[in-house]
């Protein structure tokens, strides 16, 4: 299928979510992070979304639950606090209520659930940021404060208690600085039955306690926790329940400079365990990789000394007799494969994707690409992928002329829909489940529409560039040390089990995929967790040994399928060196079912729909390198030899 029809099939999908995403509504100007205030200035909470805590893509609206969307006037607050404390106030304290209120007027002018102006990584990452009720100010403590009274009813309570049963968790942001609590407990619960009747209880927290810390003139810290003392309980959801929802704010003096204030979530009791730096794990794996490389190396140069002595040794008049071996197939083992086409725009894309890894790799350690900033990566690596097309398109191109191409425009185009055509698939077939669950992971439509817009004005023309400057200026001969024969020879059939082709490609996958096991998991629970990844140095070393690791692999089991006399290596060194993405894959069910809690068909579908577009793309690049290296191998033995 050709790009211009992905497109327009993007376009048609993410119309369907124009509705809900809110698009035409007017948004909020994005309150910039770093806000230097003065005392008393306004601070404002952002809410962002809720959801099970164990399925992280299934996430929705913060007003999806019936939470307040208005502040509650003075005196509603006056009223209430006279309750909170039990009594009536005395003349004194009455007079300090009164000063205490004056200095902290509540104006009443904020209004929830009105859009906040996103990034796109933010759109991308599921975000959806709305405005919030709460009203607070600079330094200024409150001891407790009304946010609204209302009277939940039956489906109100049964969303409530629906979610809390579901171990939902609520997301907001001050200053770009993440916040999560609880929407509720239940107590007492069966651990097989669940809800027992008269004897588990559903609790709610309606009261939230902000802890800020300033530097300053600047906010750089902000937790929430919800106090259990003031649950209120819901387990009864035909009997309409009165809820009172307040609020406090605690402020104190905090020298954690700005720039380092997202640090502390490492240290989180919200999240998960802190990712350590496991570099026992790292040496471990690097000390078994040399040993394997430097192995299969000092075997396969003692193995070609032996053959290019033997070869060296032979006159002409006994060459035709003594022949065997890889220098049997001389005349076949530069003969261009099957379906040259694909075979290019794989090479092509995979080559691309992996200076497209590389680049945002170096730029999340060198600190350009911020990795605390919500969907950056995500972000940063459609603009990388985009860019980077003339280089997919120039490699796949100038091979395909090498090889005696014709249509080279076909070449450019399969190079421009590899990647992007089975993304667009998976991903309008989660966007729609999305939709249909009403979830903010389904993206609005004008974040579909800016990343068509980038792909077909950015990415389309850059691949057509790409493809002529391999055309007009790239070198169209192949340069192999050999001579092909006209008729193919015969490859035998008679082959030890142990070298077989599906032998090959479990070796050749399992290997590389053992170096980066451990690194994996850590991975995986960053990507479908609720950790911050910021090891990316440790990452980019995991990714060149993995490059290495997979070159040295294909190189070793090329030079045994060239010696059993087959020569039909290319599609083969390019299929055992992707395996590792198969391997990848199949790690990704055992992680689903045995180190999370996900569930659902929403996170199902997202998490393995996902995780094959991450998996073809490990095929692509690992399989690209491992080609690469494959012919330089076989253009380096036949250029040793005399051959006829």
């Amino acid at each position: 299928m050709r790009a211009s029809s992905i497109l327009s099939l993007l376009l048609w999908s993410s119309a369907i979510s124009t509705a809900s995403a809110g698009l035409f509504k007017k948004k909020h100007r994005r309150q910039k992070a770093g806000t230097k205030y003065a005392q008393h200035d306004e601070v404002h909470i952002v809410v962002n979304k809720v959801g099970p805590f164990n399925n992280p893509t299934e996430t929705y609206r913060y007003y999806s639950l019936p939470f307040c969307r208005t502040h509650a006037d003075e005196s509603a607050h006056k009223e209430a606090y006279e309750e909170e404390r039990n009594i009536a106030l005395a003349e004194e304290e009455e007079e300090e209520e009164a000063s205490y209120l004056r200095k902290l007027e509540i104006k009443g002018n904020r209004i929830g659930a009105e859009r906040h102006k996103q990034r796109l990584g933010e759109s991308i990452a599921g975000d959806r940021r709305e405005t919030s009720p709460y009203e607070l100010s600079f330094q200024d403590d409150i001891e407790w404060r009304l946010l609204c009274k209302t009277t939940l009813d039956k489906r109100d309570l049964i969303k409530l208690k629906e979610a809390i049963h579901n171990n939902y968790f609520f997301e907001m942001f001050i200053e770009d600085l993440p916040m999560w609590g609880y929407v509720g407990d239940i107590e007492d619960e069966d651990e097989i039955l669940g809800e027992v009747e008269g004897q588990s209880h559903t609790y709610l927290f309606p009261h939230l306690h902000f802890r800020l810390g300033y530097n300053k003139n600047q906010i750089v810290s902000a937790t929430v926790t919800t106090e259990r003392d003031r649950k209120v309980d819901i387990t009864n959801v035909n009997k309409p329940t009165p809820v009172q929802f307040s609020y406090s704010v605690e402020y104190f003096e905090d020298d954690l400079p700005w720039r380092m204030r997202m640090t502390r979530y490492a240290d989180s009791r919200f999240l998960p365990g802190s990712f350590e730096i496991h570099w026992l794990s790292i040496i471990n794996s690097f000390v078994l990789v040399l040993l394997l490389t430097a192995f299969l190396t000092i075997i396969l140069m003692r193995v070609l000394k032996n053959d290019f002595s033997r070869y060296m040794e032979i006159d002409d008049s006994t060459m035709e007799e003594e022949e065997s071996g890889w220098k049997l197939i001389h005349g076949d083992v530069f003969r261009f494969p099957e379906y040259p086409v694909l075979f290019c725009a794989s090479v092509g894309t995979g080559v691309q994707l992996t200076i497209a890894t590389l680049l945002l790799l170096g730029l999340a350690l060198t600190g350009m690409i911020s990795t605390t900033r919500r969907g950056s990566i995500l972000a940063g690596m459609v603009i990388l992928y985009c860019l980077t097309t003339t280089v997919g398109a120039y490699i796949s191109t100038r091979l395909y002329f090498q090889m005696n191409g014709k249509n080279w425009v076909r070449c450019v185009l399969f190079t421009a829909g590899l990647f992007p055509v089975p993304t667009s698939f998976v991903f309008m077939w989660v966007n729609t489940v999305a939709l249909f669950h009403g979830s903010t992971s389904a993206l609005p439509f004008s974040t579909i529409f800016t990343i068509a817009a980038i792909f077909a004005l950015v990415a389309l023309p850059l691949t057509v560039l790409g493809g002529i400057v391999a055309k007009n200026y790239a070198n169209h001969d192949f340069n192999a040390p050999t001579r092909t024969t006209k008729v193919a020879r015969e490859i035998p059939t008679e082959v030890p089990w142990y070298r077989t082709r599906f032998v090959q490609m479990v070796i050749s996958g399992f290997l590389p995929f053992s170096a980066i096991y451990i690194e994996l998991h850590y991975i995986f629970a960053s990507m479908w967790g609720h950790q911050i990844y910021t090891l990316f140095g440790i990452l980019l070393f995991a990714f060149v040994l993995l490059l290495v690791v997979t070159s040295f692999i294909s190189v070793a089991l090329l030079y045994f399928q060239l010696a059993k006399e087959d020569h039909r290596w290319w599609w083969s060194t390019f299929i055992n060196a992707g395996m590792t993405g198969l391997f990848i894959y199949a790690y990704s069910f055992f992680y689903y079912f045995h180190r999370s809690g996900m569930s659902g068909m929403l996170q199902s579908s997202f998490y393995f729909g996902y995780m094959s577009i991450v998996s073809f793309g490990f095929f692509l690049m690992l399989g690209s390198c491992g080609f690469h290296f494959s012919l330089l191998f076989v253009k380096h033995i036949y250029s040793r030899v005399k051959c006829d």
